[in-house]
């Protein structure tokens, strides 16, 4: 039976909607299902995007975590606005999220970085994300250093390390169907929690 997405089968709440793609990505797309490509811009419109991984999602928004020294942060902090795109190709689905970005809490960025792998830690406080380097050397001298520093005890969050939320105001669900007739709806929000569901063509 081919895919589709039909007006009575969607959400009137788009996280509720996304939340059910995402769970079922999760079980058809085991490999890495949580990766998203992340489009910022800087303030005169010079736009980058890069493959960033979803850290976590509820009703106050998406979030990933990055150094703030970094690229996708300098943009984000002169134009505090992203897209982010989400591609299941087992399930030929795409959602597209677009919204206003703010840094999530010192908590939530201190209580996620105590779930990372040792070395992700070290690697944060070693890397000067986006700045040329001469060599890998002084990278991984770097990264031996904090080693040293932090050896058998906990390593501290980097304060120039920590996470964003994007807040979407924008939404699209994207079911590939045969002949290039696929199904497209947006959600677009008109105030606070009341989205508006239209078909696009494809």
């Amino acid at each position: 039976m081919t895919a589709q997405l039909l007006e009575d089968e969607l959400d009137r709440d788009p996280f509720t909607q996304f939340e059910r793609w995402h769970a079922e990505a999760q079980l058809a797309q085991p490999a890495m299902p949580e990766a998203m490509t992340l489009a910022t811009a800087t303030s005169d419109g010079s736009v980058s995007a890069r493959v960033v991984l979803l850290k976590g999602f509820d009703r106050r928004g998406f979030v990933f975590y990055t150094n703030y020294h970094s690229r996708k942060a300098s943009q984000l902090h002169d134009n505090p606005r992203a897209a982010i795109v989400f591609w299941w190709p087992l399930l030929e689905r795409q959602v597209r999220v677009e919204g206003a970005v703010i840094r999530t809490t010192e908590k939530e960025s201190d209580d996620y970085f105590a779930t990372r792998p040792r070395g992700s830690q070290l690697g944060a406080w070693a890397s000067d994300q986006s700045r040329v380097i001469p060599g890998r050397g002084g990278l991984e001298a770097g990264a031996a250093e904090m080693a040293a520093t932090y050896k058998d005890i906990p390593i501290p969050r980097p304060p120039h390390w920590g996470g964003y939320r994007l807040i979407p105001f924008h939404f699209e669900f994207w079911q590939g169907r045969a002949d290039r007739l696929h199904d497209r709806f947006v959600y677009k929000l008109r105030d606070a929690k009341d989205w508006i569901i239209e078909r696009l063509a494809p």
